[in-house]
């Protein structure tokens, strides 16, 4: 008799993810010659000690809170990992932010390591105040990841994310009033050399749960994914289920559907802006504002958005607003004052060139 449906759909996510990273780990670099290359024998000559046996085994790590989304993602792991050769382990972060969170982040080890992950770590974060209470407590947790992986040598970070986030991301974007790259939620892959890895993000929130309770494995909830205080949780709890009422069953599935659709389209548009954008900078380098009018909307507000980020503004608070701004400088010219943008950037109109500077 097979595993629980729970159970086979949360380990089959994971061991798709990670056949992906043991490609990517495998594959050769660029830079290095095939083992038949004539060059390979003079290069040896010259003292290179380079070889063409597999790469050690890759390190995966999990990022768990203990509660059931990570801990279905931790248990997968454990599972799957040394079926293919690859070593498991885990990391979770205390944010402080609740009394006893050192103790919580103490058992959520010592769960990790009865699942036979190695190695397994708590670390401790200081959450600061900009951007909010979330947006804080994500940047904490996400530099500690970083220097984690760091420290360790992992290839990859497992995150928990499921259908059910990357929906609830897609409505915040749509409230922002965001564009397309906002609807398109949540990226399977990503951080510095793919270093992110979402393999739930096709299983719902109750598949994990299920899975957890079948395996009898303790979970925790955390009390501020109720707190109405937060708005992903006020979203989680009025906003979705308000919606599933109103427009019936499947409204989830639809709006991940939606995140992929519009990554894809998104992910073309940056494309498009990439090798359009040496085409509108004069011998100078500065942006000619004849030939930015010429392009499609999309695709020039991808340029101006990249020209004020490379300037000093910080992506994280340059909202769709600012760009619009920017771009009346050169669809709707009345001889406007510069712009003032975060980061104490300032975009002005000059001599027909578009100029994004420190201000």
């Amino acid at each position: 008799m097979g595993p629980h449906p729970a159970v086979a759909a949360i380990r089959l996510a994971v061991r798709r993810v990670l056949h992906d990273i043991l490609t990517d780990h495998n594959s050769p670099h660029p830079d290095s010659p095939h083992p038949d290359s004539p060059h390979v024998g003079s290069r040896a000559a010259d003292g290179w000690s380079g070889t063409y046996e597999r790469s050690p085994s890759p390190l995966v790590l999990v990022a768990c809170s203990g509660g059931a989304d990570s801990m279905a993602l931790a248990s997968a792991l454990a599972f799957e990992a040394p079926k293919l050769g690859i070593r498991a382990g885990g990391i979770t972060v205390d944010h402080g932010l609740q009394p006893g969170s050192d103790l919580r982040a103490d058992e959520v080890v010592l769960r990790l390591r009865e699942l036979g992950l190695d190695p397994v770590e708590a670390i401790a974060v200081t959450v600061g105040r900009e951007g909010g209470p979330e947006a804080a407590a994500r940047d904490a947790r996400y530099a500690a990841l970083d220097d984690a992986a760091l420290r360790h040598g992992a290839t990859a970070i497992l995150l928990g994310h499921t259908r059910d986030d990357q929906a609830e991301t897609v409505l915040l974007g749509l409230a922002r009033g965001s564009g397309i790259r906002s609807l398109s939620g949540m990226a399977a892959v990503s951080g510095a050399d793919g270093r992110y890895r979402r393999p739930f993000l096709q299983v719902d929130r109750q598949t994990a749960r299920k899975a957890c309770m079948v395996q009898s494995l303790p979970v925790w909830d955390d009390p501020h994914n109720a707190d109405p205080a937060y708005t992903r949780s006020r979203l989680r709890h009025e906003g979705l289920p308000a919606l599933e009422k109103a427009l019936g069953k499947g409204v989830v599935e639809a709006l991940a559907r939606t995140a992929q659709l519009s990554r894809d389209d998104a992910d073309a548009l940056d494309a498009w802006a990439s090798q359009a954008e040496s085409s509108v900078r004069d011998d100078a380098g500065l942006l000619e504002c004849a030939k930015l009018y010429a392009l499609p909307p999309a695709v020039r507000r991808r340029i101006l958005r990249r020209a004020a980020i490379r300037a000093g503004a910080p992506a994280g608070s340059l909202f769709a607003r600012h760009i619009e701004e920017v771009d009346r400088l050169i669809t709707g010219w009345r001889g406007q004052k510069a712009i003032n943008l975060p980061g104490k950037v300032v975009a002005q109109r000059q001599g027909g060139r578009l100029v994004i500077r420190q201000g």
